[in-house]
């Protein structure tokens, strides 16, 4: 069957509902001409994935497009060219992404990890069952908004890092709370401008709203274990698709049921990534993020007297004095500057010439330190005081 015999707008193409699109199937035209198929990939593991085409789920090797880069291995999400010759198929290219969320690994050598690609939507998972988070999701938000809404490179490079995608905050476990509403209000007022829902897979509240909005879409859910990501997939779905277990007593976490990303076709269409539960969500390149996921704070700097404001105690800083005002709460703020500081540190490690330019100041301060301390004692210019 000729793959061409399908129209990209046609309600019976095979892959719609899976995401296929125009755009897709023009940057796949060249790997038509080569007799391959498109498929998406649904599951990767050790060297093989699963992957939908439009003759049905096979599996595939990655063999030939296996690379020691982190951004270039393949990963759930992905669009790829498919030699059905063989048994196992073969992956010959993947097509470029168009978003991806990474986070850097909890390894000593800071490099990114990619945990799902061609995103539309990303959900942070946050249990009601345990004392709510914020700082967490407020760590989420910055990856999630990294290069969000952008054009050009990141919908063109196959090496795009940053997710680009819309984040959404759900609140599950609702039903083991009383009263949701002060919880849902702190969730807001760490995800400033991002829809939060409130949701329970046992009484059902909530799920019509989220299905509504991952209608049509591929999104990807992320959190914790013990988040009941998927006890929401199962609910999302409506059918029994990945294994649940209890959390723990002792301190509310789960047990790691879900081991590797998942893709699943939802019932009216889109598709929906579940995700092992995240230990650490390490920054990658979140400057862009940050900015989105703090624009209260950077709105409120635009005010301060000096543009270079780092907002401790310089005169004239709005950002200190919306503190004392009480329109900006300490704990927000501790947490912009730690993000910042973290996500400058990760920078630092992976990019040459920033670690140059730290090390620059670092000496520039250092000398003026020497030469303050000098001039304290009497020296001036550097130098001790003779007697």
């Amino acid at each position: 069957m000729s793959f061409s015999s399908f129209s990209a707008l046609s309600p019976s193409h095979p892959l719609v509902p899976y995401g296929w699109d125009e755009g897709w199937e023009a940057e796949f035209a060249p790997y038509e001409e080569q007799g391959l198929l498109p498929g998406r990939v649904v599951r990767v593991d050790r060297g093989l994935c699963d992957v939908v085409t439009p003759t049905g789920t096979a599996r595939a090797d990655t063999s030939l497009v296996m690379t020691q880069d982190p951004m270039r291995i393949v990963c759930t999400g992905d669009w790829a060219a498919i030699d059905a010759a063989g048994d196992p198929q073969l992956v010959r290219a993947l097509l470029p992404r168009r978003t991806a969320f990474v986070r850097s690994t909890s390894s000593k050598r800071s490099e990114a990890q990619v945990l799902a690609t061609n995103i539309d939507h990303v959900v942070i998972c946050v249990s009601l069952a345990v004392e709510l988070n914020l700082g967490r999701i407020e760590r989420f938000l910055a990856l999630a908004m990294s290069g969000a809404g952008g054009d050009g490179p990141l919908h063109k490079s196959a090496l795009a890092w940053t997710s680009g995608a819309q984040p959404l905050v759900v609140l599950t476990k609702a039903d083991l709370v009383e009263d949701t509403a002060y919880l849902l209000a702190d969730a807001e007022s760490a995800a400033p401008g991002v829809q939060v829902i409130v949701v329970s897979a046992v009484t059902g509240e909530g799920l019509d709203v989220l299905a509504a909005v991952l209608a049509g879409t591929t999104s990807v859910l992320l959190g914790s274990s013990g988040a009941g990501k998927s006890t929401l997939t199962n609910a999302v779905l409506g059918r029994e698709a990945q294994e649940v277990q209890a959390i723990r007593d002792s301190d509310g976490k789960g047990r790691h049921t879900t081991t590797t990303r998942d893709l699943h076709l939802l019932p009216g269409g889109g598709v929906l990534i579940d995700t092992p539960g995240l230990r650490g969500v390490g920054l990658w390149n979140a400057d862009s993020g940050l900015t989105q996921a703090f624009a209260d704070i950077e709105e409120i700097a635009t005010e301060c007297r000096f543009h270079d404001c780092s907002h401790n105690a310089e005169p004239g800083c709005a950002v200190l004095a919306a503190l004392e005002e009480g329109g900006l709460t300490h704990r927000r703020l501790d947490s912009y500057r730690k993000l910042l500081r973290e996500n400058a540190w990760i920078a630092s490690r992976t990019d040459h010439r920033m670690r140059a330019e730290m090390r620059r100041q670092w000496k520039e301060r250092s000398a003026a330190g020497r030469e303050m301390y000098e001039r304290k004692r009497g020296g001036g210019g550097g130098h001790r005081k003779a007697y």
